[in-house]
């Protein structure tokens, strides 16, 4: 993706888009596929689940966002992530370095109708 949204903890919720920064390059979130037995839709079945993975709020979403963040991936840490022994992949699962991100956009979208933020 190229940036995340997370809404105040207090009232009026206001949007907050982070990202690495204002150019919005590209990132992923460490994610699961986990198989899950039951109805699901109209099928009944085996189905796999798809959830991503989040930690500790960094110093930069905290404010915001306290309870959590999603975990982050970047370069090499992607290939980890997907091909690593899982104690070496699940190291990965940390805050994002605070000092690596910024809010790139508070408040009501702004972006032009159709131009995707994620």
């Amino acid at each position: 993706m190229t940036s995340f949204c997370e809404y105040t903890d207090t009232s009026p919720k206001v949007a907050n888009w982070f990202a690495l920064s204002e150019e919005r390059p590209l990132f992923c979130f460490a994610g699961v596929w986990r198989p899950w037995s039951g109805i699901r839709g109209k099928e009944d079945g085996t189905h796999l689940l798809f959830a991503f993975l989040t930690t500790e709020a960094n110093e930069l979403v905290a404010p915001i966002h306290a309870k959590a963040m999603p975990v982050m991936l970047t370069g090499d840490e992607i290939d980890t992530w997907l091909e690593s022994p899982t104690e070496q992949a699940l190291a990965l699962a940390k805050p994002f370095p605070a000092d690596r991100m910024k809010i790139v956009l508070s408040g009501p979208r702004e972006d032009p109708a159709g131009d995707a933020l994620i």
